[in-house]
């Protein structure tokens, strides 16, 4: 075969480097060389060849050198061949002229067969062109043994004589069949001819081997039949034309455990299957012989995924989660191969190194080229690795996708996973409608002829406080739902101290009133806050904003004091007064150590998180005991904790105890530093021990008090708390935190719940905390969320407070007409969602133009074209009038309805193709029609008959027209439609022959009706009629002349 292939670059004649580079295969000459004036003629002798797996013998180059040098050298090339690498090649006896054969239209090798014209009406005579004798060989991919040589050889000789060849030889080797044909058609074998070849011989080892003497049957054959059908029908090997059994081998002895456990289950699995098929197949050694004079029995196969281009939605044989990758390559066969082998470098870790696999990415690389694992619509994950929630121990068969939704509607699921209608409206409409309350400003966008109002609400800090109580509210009502999950309990109670937080952090005492508030109430509120911000210093602003933090501070950590307290023991009074320190419970302490008679010790936890001057006090007395070697072991070590907090020294108080990030930045706060401190440096210093690690790491709240620990690492993410104290902080400066800070990690442990996180976004932006154009991943996981519950126009609602972006100008409009036509169903069955997506200023084009692909889509057409009509999309509607509508409408007598429809397309008609050969044809019908049917008398008066049969015949060219020009497009009932209008507009024409003067003008009506589409029967009478009026033309043209 090497001997055929295209010569390489260092071997083509100089001669031939000259010519046109820009023609592939096809060959000219350089304007400069000597042999230009043979230009023309050598580019028109050589032959066409563009596939680039096809090769030629000689090849393209060597037939510009001889036709070079030897002048028609292209008309008689002896011995020609032509090939397909991996197909085979035909060697043409003799003499061959190939001047100007397109190679590619004429020569197609396909799977074990080859095809010389193809069209019949293009083949040449025999003998002329390609269509002589010739040697074809074929490589055929036919397993076979040395005992089945004799008879794969027997059937090749019988199929080449029945297709009218002459067999040479079969190369059981390198798969090689030959043999000469006379001239050509198509020869080779059908997929069918193949497999039957394929087939084991009737003498061959077949099912009677498996019965033993006594009729038993042998169960581990059985076994081995069932394991390898079942792995063969999956195998990938076969799928990719390799050597299944060798595979296999490979397989054992790189992963012997798995295969060990792999033939255990199908050992139970196939048990089953082995009992049945004994019963059903022994049968009495005495009907052996019978069985075997009959082709063999076929085993029974196993039911196995549908393959992918035979998969149809719906059936309930096919597993419904999966389906197979590829078609079945049925008995395909592999030729051995001569090569050595190769090396594997295992310096680096490997699959095969660790001895394991059922790698999801390694399949997912390995069939890369006909099936990449990714995400789909509506939250399906397709892949090949093992189901959710199936045991690692489950076969995989690579073969197989998985196909699985993802669950994300997880917020509105209560504890028995059940969809409950109050979560979402509290997850999702209610806090949406608060929204949608706040004042809003408008930027118009143009996107195109079109143009969308993007909204952005705008608030100031005054009324951030009743704003923040409102989503409150509705949260609070959220979690008086009955069934709700522990994890959402605590979710929503976390939500509950964001808005608290936002509130404390971000809200003001006084600035001026704005044009819009967010209360009923607004005048009496602001006069409410006027009157008290008049009584307030500025100076004391920063305090009562921290005081303020306090007491939100102590109310998060009062439920983890309370359960420390509760896990002591009587005895334990100073440990349970420092929890209390912790909580900064102070009245309680002093209660409780008054309570114990320590009324010295309830004096200083009286004074607690004062003055520093006492700090100092307490801290100079602890030094003091140290220096004057006071035994410490005399004091219980409890109380040295709570001296050691009192001083303000908070990392010797907590000694090797742990306490959560929220009571550490209390203690923080509360008793080392001073009470005047702001809130920025007491975040700040929080900070700046966090990164010295002298600080718990402010963990979510799902890490901090869930059962989730480890799900998420606690290096990465952090509590929204904390970012929100960071945005405090750094409120002046450049903010780089803030994806992370909004993403759903912080707040959830749901990756996919963004329903609140988007109203924190959008508050704080519009108090003016930060400003950002870079979170639109916010934006479009709140979008999924609402789409997965059917809340279209919520969605798009949020689509439109997405800041627009130069860079991407048109990302609301994309997604937004994403969502019309994906959901189109959902909102246009709602009238509610219909009229809000259109009072949000929604061009009403896109929604028609999604109706009408609906509508078109599920084969309601009238429906459909009057959407495509509303959108202006008049190309299209007209298209549907003609092939869909129009009939229907006619034949069923609706002709007002097809007026209504023509006329108003009619003013558009120049932007319509074809207008006049196709709705303009029922227009100029009824028009006809109706100056027709007119009284004779005024007809007289109005046009003349000849006038009419002109009229008339062009009304029939222009349906013939309109049937040629739209063809296969229209269906049968359009076809009768026309011939229901050529037959009326005929007979009203043939109606009125007494007002023709003469018999020609009469005959000549006749000939316009023969023109036009009528129907068989009709024409026939209306030729009779004809034939009696060119008889008495006759007749009176003879008595004229006699």
């Amino acid at each position: 075969m090497a001997s055929l292939s295209i010569l390489p670059a260092s071997e083509i004649s100089t001669m031939a480097t000259s010519l046109d580079s820009r023609k592939k295969r096809r060959i000219s000459l350089d304007g400069d060389s000597i042999l230009c004036k043979h230009y023309e003629d050598i580019r028109d002798s050589l032959p066409i060849l563009n596939s680039p797996d096809y090769f030629l013998k000689p090849s393209m180059n060597e037939l510009v050198k001889r036709e070079i040098e030897s002048p028609g050298y292209c008309s008689r090339v002896p011995d020609f061949t032509i090939g397909r690498i991996g197909y085979g090649f035909i060697k043409f006896l003799g003499s061959t002229d190939v001047r100007s054969l397109d190679l590619d239209q004429i020569v197609k090798f396909k799977r074990h067969e080859v095809i010389v014209y193809d069209d019949e009406r293009s083949k040449p005579a025999v003998g002329e062109g390609l269509n002589k004798a010739a040697e074809v060989t074929l490589i055929v991919n036919i397993a076979c043994g040395e005992e089945r040589v004799d008879h794969v050889s027997c059937r090749l000789k019988q199929s080449a004589e029945r297709q009218g060849a002459t067999f040479i030889s079969f190369d059981p080797e390198d798969g090689l069949w030959k043999f000469l044909v006379p001239h050509f058609s198509r020869f080779g074998l059908s997929d069918d001819e193949a497999e039957d070849i394929a087939m084991p011989m009737d003498d061959s080892p077949g099912l009677a081997d498996h019965v033993g003497l006594n009729g038993d049957m042998v169960v581990a054959d059985i076994d081995q039949m069932e394991t390898s059908e079942t792995e063969l029908s999956h195998s990938l090997p076969a799928h990719l034309g390799l050597d299944p059994g060798k595979m296999k081998e490979m397989r054992m002895l790189m992963f012997p455990k798995e295969d060990l456990d792999e033939s255990e289950d199908f050992r139970d699995q196939n048990s089953f299957h082995r009992t049945s098929l004994t019963k059903r197949n022994v049968r009495p050694s005495q009907k052996s012989s019978q069985r075997n004079n009959h082709q063999d029995t076929p085993p029974v196969v196993r039911k196995t995924p549908l393959a992918l281009l035979e998969y149809k939605h719906g059936n309930d044989k096919s597993s419904p989660g999966s389906i197979l990758m590829v078609q079945q390559n049925k008995n395909l066969a592999v030729r051995k191969s001569k090569i050595g082998g190769f090396e594997l470098d295992i310096s680096h870790e490997t699959p095969l190194t660790d001895n394991y696999s059922r790698n999801v990415v390694d399949a997912a690389l390995f069939m890369g080229r006909s099936f990449r694992a990714g995400w789909g619509p509506n939250g399906l994950l397709f892949h090949t690795g093992n189901p959710i929630g199936s045991s690692g121990s489950q076969r995989v068969l690579s073969s197989v996708i998985n196909v699985e939704k993802i669950a994300i509607d997880k917020v509105v699921r209560d504890k028995k996973e059940k969809v409950q209608k109050e979560l979402i409206d509290s997850a999702f409409e209610t806090p949406l409608s608060l929204h949608k309350e706040l004042y809003h400003e408008d930027e118009e966008v143009r996107f195109g002829s079109f143009s969308l109002k993007l909204q952005k609400v705008v608030t100031d800090r005054v009324v951030l406080s009743d704003i923040c109580r409102s989503y409150i509210d509705i949260i609070e009502k959220q979690l008086e739902v009955a069934g709700l999950s522990t994890s959402a309990k605590l979710f929503s109670t976390h939500q509950v101290m964001v808005w608290e937080l936002i509130k404390v952090l971000f809200s003001e005492r006084h600035t001026e009133r704005l044009s819009y508030a967010a209360s009923d109430n607004e005048e009496d509120m602001m006069q409410d806050v006027k009157e008290e911000s008049a009584e307030v210093d500025p100076e004391a602003l920063p305090l009562i904003r921290r005081a303020e933090f306090s007491c939100w501070l102590q109310e998060c950590v009062s439920h983890r004091v309370q359960e420390d307290v509760n896990d002591l023991n009587d005895s334990g009074y100073l440990e349970h007064l420092f929890f209390l320190l912790t909580g900064r419970e102070l009245d309680s302490a002093v209660e409780l150590a008054i309570s114990k008679g320590d009324v010295r010790l309830a004096c200083l936890l009286s004074q607690a998180g004062g003055s520093t001057v006492n700090r100092n006090d307490i801290m100079q007395q602890l030094h003091l005991w140290g220096r004057n070697g006071l035994d410490f072991n005399y004091i219980e070590n409890d109380r040295i904790k709570l001296y050691e907090l009192l001083a303000g020294n908070i990392h010797n108080a907590l000694q090797d105890s742990t306490t959560d990030w929220k009571r550490f930045l209390g203690l923080l706060m509360w008793h080392h530093l001073s009470p005047d401190s702001s809130l920025s440096v007491i975040f700040r210093n929080y900070q700046l021990l966090l990164d010295q690690d002298k600080a718990p790491w402010p963990v979510p709240i799902y890490i901090d008090e869930g059962t989730t620990a480890g799900v998420v690492s606690n290096t990465k993410h952090s509590d929204l708390l904390y970012y929100l104290m960071l945005l405090h902080s750094q409120e002046e400066e450049e903010i780089g935190f803030l994806k992370t800070m909004f993403s759903a990690f912080s707040s959830t442990d749901d990756p996919l719940d963004y329903h609140m996180i988007w109203h924190h976004r959008g508050i704080l932006e519009a108090v003016g905390a930060f400003t950002s154009d870079d979170l639109h991943a916010i934006d479009m996981g709140f979008v999924a969320q609402l789409l997965s519950q059917g809340l279209c126009h919520w969605a798009i609602y949020v689509v439109l407070h997405i800041p627009y972006r130069k860079d991407h100008p048109y990302l609301h409009a994309i997604v937004i007409r994403e969502i019309l036509f994906r959901f189109c169903e959902t909102w246009s069955s709602s009238e509610l969602q219909r009229q809000f997506i259109k009072d949000l200023g929604i061009p009403y084009e896109w929604m028609h133009e999604a109706l009408a692909v609906y509508y078109n889509y599920h084969g309601d057409f009238i429906k459909a074209l009057d959407h495509f009509i509303e959108c202006a999309n008049w190309q299209k509607a007209h298209s549907i009038f003609m092939t869909s509508v129009a009939h229907s409408l006619f034949l069923s007598a609706n002709h007002s309805e097809i007026w209504r429809i023509a006329t108003s397309m009619d003013d558009r008609k120049s932007e319509i193709e074809n207008w006049d050969l196709g709705a303009g044809i029922y227009m100029s019908f009824y028009l006809l029609k109706s100056s027709l049917e007119e009284d004779a008398d005024t007809m007289l008066e109005l046009d003349s008959p000849e006038s009419r049969n002109e009229t008339c015949r062009g009304f029939v060219g222009r349906l013939n027209e309109s049937l040629a020009v739209w063809g296969d497009r229209l269906p049968v009932e359009a076809r009768v439609a026309y011939s229901k209008m050529a037959e009326e507009i005929c007979e009203l024409l043939l109606s009125g022959l007494s007002v023709y003067p003469d018999r020609e003008s009469q005959l000549s009506c006749f000939i316009t009706a023969f023109k036009s589409p009528l129907p068989e029967d009709v024409r026939s009478s209306h030729l009779q009629d004809a034939v009696s009026l060119f008889s008495l033309y006759l007749s009176e043209t003879g008595q004229t002349s006699a």
